[in-house]
């Protein structure tokens, strides 16, 4: 049935539009991934990290991903009525496309492990949201297309929060986002 649906959305999909919702969250995380770029090889290649840290080179192919399948399922909820209908779903996704581009400064430019696992908790929580709003929009593909970025931020989640637990609090740094 999911691939029925998404069949049947490619058909009539507007290709620049298409290209503009996915856009959004990969400029998002292309930006604060170059902003913090320095941070990966420095900061945090020096705290403490649990076993199950994943390999750095892991975190840019999931997030790209993560950040198109994002955008595809934004598209598909906007193009059932655009801004006006679709005003509630395409806010709280939003608020979660902001609480996601806030993690990456708070977490590697900052260093403030407390509010990025306040983030990455707010997070998730939006995501479940979005999930909710997004689905009578668009059924099923809602969660074909959310639910992995919803899986890998609940595995975030608990990296961020290993992390703030086992390293010692600094004196925060006068570092601008």
């Amino acid at each position: 049935m999911v691939a029925h649906d998404l069949s049947g959305h490619l058909a009539t999909m507007d290709w620049k539009q298409l290209a503009v919702a996915v856009a959004i969250p990969l400029a998002g995380g292309i930006g604060g991934s170059l902003a913090t770029a320095n941070e990966i090889t420095t900061w945090y290649r020096g705290i403490n990290k649990p076993s199950w840290t994943p390999p750095n080179w892991l975190f840019g192919p999931v997030w790209t991903a993560l950040y198109c399948m994002m955008g595809l399922a934004s598209y598909l909820v906007w193009r059932q009525g655009g801004f006006e209908r679709q005003a509630v779903p395409l806010a709280v996704y939003g608020v979660q496309l902001v609480l996601n581009f806030l993690w990456t400064p708070l977490f590697f430019k900052v260093h403030r492990l407390d509010l990025a696992s306040l983030d990455i908790a707010g997070m998730w929580v939006a995501i479940v949201a979005t999930i909710r709003q997004f689905r009578p929009v668009i059924g099923d593909l809602a969660l074909l297309l959310l639910v992995p970025y919803l899986v890998w931020v609940s595995y975030a989640s608990a990296l961020t929060f290993w992390i703030w637990r086992h390293n010692p609090t600094r004196p925060a740094r006068a570092k601008a986002f």
